[in-house]
């Protein structure tokens, strides 16, 4: 396929019918087309509105705990220094976090659940519905459903409920109903499936919080929108503790929330290289991956066309990731644009090799990652010993690992 033409802004978002080139759109049931038209007619109204600015703004704050911290990984980098210096180099970059970990529910979740919940009280909706993978999703809209009294049912794939346990402990505890997914493998997929079924059996009370940048327009737009503001601290952090920006930022991409949420302030910040994670699972050869941006095709998924993991059939495969929160076998439509376009290089990394930065992350810094945020980091430890020490690298931390310890202790042989 021929590269698009490069344009003036990689920021100007989406046409009219949501489109980023030849990706996103809105392919949904005739029922479910009213409900996206009022949704944009709203969407278009309060993200320019001062008033609705001014309330995510205070909850973001006072409740969410922003602006999150931009933190120097001193010890990472030590060590990635010191594998610098053995590999004969002397080299190794500085690396960032940024924090998104510290946020109330423990990811960048938050963000976007207290921006739809405010749209949603906006659009007179009654019911909240979501979907969740890893659960962090499904922790933050129980949490902003439980905070403005929603009623809040989170669909989750029987396979995800299994391994992220606490997670749905978390959500019962906060007053949602979690409903297990048993379709399909069980997992994201088959739960955004459930949640779509739903909201077009309840088109007048329900609100579908979507968690990630994907489905039909104008979800990628807004939830990139509401996402944006940990790439907008970042920036201004990083000029104000280095005086200059990034050489490189690195976040892990499922559906992609986090990672648009970071790039997409620095997309014309052209000196700054931009690289996302795929889930590369067991490794592209297989099925056993989640990398539909390097070993997928262009198809219709959720209401939007993107980069898919899909059959000769045409059929959509359900792939497979060691982090819950990475196993969707498509991606945000921005980042299918963004890859074609060339302005951001997608990499898929190994279960294995996440396990590894996973382990190595919380010896040196004293931090659990997500698993989902152990992907970038193990990028960040494969290219920055080859860069040089004055070079600056900001990884998103995009959550928390205390839902991954059971895996991780199965993986390793171990028992809790």
């Amino acid at each position: 396929m021929d590269k698009p033409a490069i344009p003036n802004s990689f920021r100007t978002g989406p046409d009219e019918q949501g489109m980023f080139g030849i990706f996103g759109g809105r392919f949904v049931a005739e029922t479910l087309m009213p409900l996206i038209l009022d949704l944009e007619r709203h969407w278009n109204e309060v993200k320019n509105d001062p008033d609705f600015k001014a309330e995510l703004t205070d909850l973001s704050t006072h409740y969410a705990g922003r602006p999150s911290k931009l933190y120097f990984a001193e010890g990472l980098t030590r060590h990635l220094r010191e594998v610098s210096s053995a590999k004969g180099r002397g080299g190794g970059a500085k690396v960032y976090f940024k924090r998104e970990d510290l946020n109330h529910t423990g990811s960048h979740k938050i963000n976007n659940c207290l921006g739809q919940i405010l749209l949603a009280k906006r659009m007179g909706k009654k019911r909240i519905i979501a979907e969740t993978g890893a659960g962090q999703h499904g922790v933050a809209a129980a949490t902003v459903a439980a905070r403005f009294g929603f009623p809040c049912v989170v669909y989750m794939g029987a396979t995800d409920v299994a391994r992220q346990s606490p997670n749905v402990f978390r959500m019962k505890l906060l007053g949602a109903e979690v409903r297990p997914v048993t379709a399909g493998h069980g997992t994201l997929k088959d739960a955004m499936n459930e949640a779509l079924r739903d909201w077009v059996t309840n088109v007048e009370d329900t609100y579908y919080l979507i968690g990630t940048a994907a489905g039909p327009h104008p979800y990628p737009e807004l939830v990139r929108d509401f996402q944006s503001v940990i790439g907008t601290e970042a920036r201004a952090q990083i000029l104000e503790q280095e005086g200059r920006l990034p050489d490189t930022i690195i976040a892990c991409v499922g559906g992609g929330s986090n990672a648009i949420g970071l790039f997409h302030p620095f997309l014309d910040d052209r000196q700054v290289r931009i690289i996302g994670i795929e889930a590369g699972g067991r490794g592209l050869d297989g099925v056993e991956h989640c990398a539909s941006m390097n070993a997928g095709a262009p198809g219709v998924l959720h209401g939007n066309r993107t980069y898919l993991l899909q059959n000769a059939d045409g059929q959509i495969m359900d792939g497979h990731s060691i982090s819950a929160g990475l196993d969707y076998p498509g991606v945000g439509p921005e980042h299918s644009w963004l890859r074609d376009s060339g302005r951001v290089e997608y990499v898929p990394i190994l279960d294995d090799e996440a396990l590894e930065a996973f382990k190595l992350t919380t010896r040196v810094e004293g931090i659990i990652p997500a698993l989902e945020s152990a992907h970038a980091i193990a990028h960040a430890v494969k290219i920055v010993p080859d860069m040089d020490k004055d070079q600056i690298v900001i990884v998103n931390l995009s959550g928390r690992g205390d839902k991954d310890v059971h895996t991780v202790a199965s993986m390793l042989g171990m028992e809790i």
